[in-house]
């Protein structure tokens, strides 16, 4: 996979936790910068262990998945996709969050982001050997997207989120197409 795929599918991978870190800097106008490293922190670390648990899963049954590996990357990375762009007309009231100091509420917040990159991590499975570069990647990215969120959710307000989703989406659909289209057009 091509380093600036993993990049642009890291950026993808990163707008849910952008869009909830903007949310985070809403609910909190006065959070200080260790306060939001510690949200960024958090939703950084599972939006990369995902992946590598998706991938681990993927390589155990790539031999069943491979004569179809390029539908499912194609099927997943939609999805996925699809559901950000869709979610991003829900209002920002219905989906406010609770204080993401709290601990509960940041797991919750990092597994309900990072499900996405599982599924991304089962479809790395099919096209990747080594997943560590991907990994590190997706968990820098999401945490400088979750600490910019932070600061522009204190700066601007909810219409970010919804831009970001739309965009994030996209991207994910893109890079969907092109796994397909390249295995479509190899064989």
């Amino acid at each position: 996979m091509e380093i600036l795929t993993v990049f642009l599918l890291a950026i993808g991978l990163s707008f849910d936790s952008f869009a909830v870190s903007v949310c985070s800097g809403l609910n909190l106008p006065h959070i200080r910068f260790v306060q939001a490293a510690k949200i960024a922190i958090f939703l950084a670390l599972f939006q990369a262990l995902m992946p590598l648990i998706g991938w681990m899963v993927g390589n155990s049954m790539k031999s069943l998945i491979e004569p179809v590996d390029h539908w499912i990357a194609f099927g997943l990375l939609s999805m996925i996709g699809g559901k950000m762009v869709i979610e991003s007309f829900i209002n920002s009231e219905e989906r406010e969050i609770k204080n993401p100091l709290h601990i509960k509420v940041i797991l919750t917040l990092s597994v309900a982001t990072s499900i996405d990159a599982l599924a991304v991590g089962f479809s790395f499975s099919t096209i990747l050997d080594k997943i560590l570069f991907a990994v590190v990647v997706i968990g820098a990215v999401t945490f400088i997207a979750s600490m910019l969120g932070i600061l522009l959710g204190k700066k601007t307000g909810p219409k970010t989120n919804k831009y970001a989703e739309i965009i994030g989406g996209a991207i994910l659909i893109i890079i969907g197409l092109k796994i397909l289209i390249e295995h479509l057009l190899a064989n």
